[in-house]
């Protein structure tokens, strides 16, 4: 037997962690697309053969409506060699990247895109321009982004949040953050989510800023300046994904070993912890952008065409539950 094979075994009889039959979570959200009309989303450098065909196997499957932002002969010989047909969607040329996020902005704030979608550009790239005070797509809430995990070892939908933006968050600054993310639960369906914030012990340390932007959120939250879901925190990550870890540890909460939310203390943890749940853990994911005008669904480079759609029924899914149907 290989080493994997060992370790993979091993996994499977974790007592911390249950692994439910059927653990893909990520269906029911296209399942409940189905019945939403498709949003009309500036799809900005699509570029990349995963990039385009992300787009389109999102148009082909009825939840979005792509215009592509970019330029326009590349576009159509990458799509002519690699068999993807969007003879169908609308072409805004654009030459540079800068142009592409600048005009797929625009589109965002003149009502023609109800969404934006990123390409085969960086995200910095993109983001400076959604970011920009008077002409991108800010509101009064603080821009966060979400990773939306499915993943075997987890029964429940797992946000991890902020992963790819703020970068070492105040404490003002996380209260937009775990708001929002608050917000794309109920979105996506879970009524009351539970947040655990994240930090490397589950006792308030002085010396450990994470454990006191904890303690002051969860006052927040009594307080009602923080709404709509249960906090807790200082949490460890194992005690707020595994009861059996918790109860180990004698800690009562109606947040441990449940967790839905789960905000980390900086974006450099919660990406390392997002992507090792990806490639380690055999996790699903997908990413969007929160506190913009618009959902901009935001995925790596070297994220998947199924990603991609996934992340297009997240921001359709947030669109109508801003935007409920009449």
């Amino acid at each position: 037997m290989s080493d994997l094979a060992t370790l993979a075994e091993s996994v499977a009889i974790d007592p911390l962690v249950g692994h439910p039959a059927d653990f893909h979570v990520f269906h029911q959200f296209l399942d409940r697309c189905k019945e939403l009309p498709a949003i009309t989303t500036s799809v900005c450098w699509p570029l990349s053969e995963v990039a385009l065909r992300g787009a389109a196997e999102a148009a082909e499957a009825g939840i979005i409506k792509p215009t592509l932002v970019g330029p326009e002969a590349a576009m159509k010989a990458l799509a002519r060699k690699t068999g993807i047909d969007i003879s169908d969607f609308p072409i805004v040329d654009a030459a540079t990247e800068e142009q592409a996020a600048q005009l797929s902005v625009a589109m965002c704030r003149n009502g023609q895109a109800q969404a934006m979608m990123k390409g085969s550009l960086h995200t910095d790239e993109l983001m400076r321009v959604a970011m920009a005070r008077d002409t991108g797509l800010r509101t009064s809430r603080r821009i966060s982004h979400v990773f939306v995990m499915d993943t075997p070892a987890y029964a429940r939908t797992l946000l991890i949040t902020d992963a790819a933006i703020n970068i070492e968050p105040e404490l003002e600054d996380k209260v937009h953050i775990v708001q929002n993310a608050i917000d794309l639960a109920h979105a996506l369906g879970i009524p009351e989510p539970k947040v655990a914030l994240l930090s490397a012990v589950e006792t308030v340390n002085p010396k450990i800023k994470s454990t006191l932007d904890a303690a002051a959120l969860c006052k927040m939250a009594d307080r009602g300046q923080i709404t709509g879901g249960v906090l807790d925190g200082p949490l460890a990550f194992d005690t707020a994904v595994s009861a059996k870890a918790a109860q180990i540890k004698g800690l009562v909460s109606r947040v441990t070993g449940q967790a839905d939310i789960l905000v980390v203390p900086d974006l450099e943890s919660g990406n390392m912890l997002a992507k090792q749940l990806e490639y380690l853990g055999g996790a699903q994911l997908a990413g969007i952008v929160l506190g913009t005008r618009v959902p901009v669904i935001l995925t790596s480079r070297a994220d998947s065409a199924e990603t991609r759609l996934t992340s297009c029924a997240v921001a359709v899914l947030l669109h109508y539950a801003a935007n409920p149907l009449t």
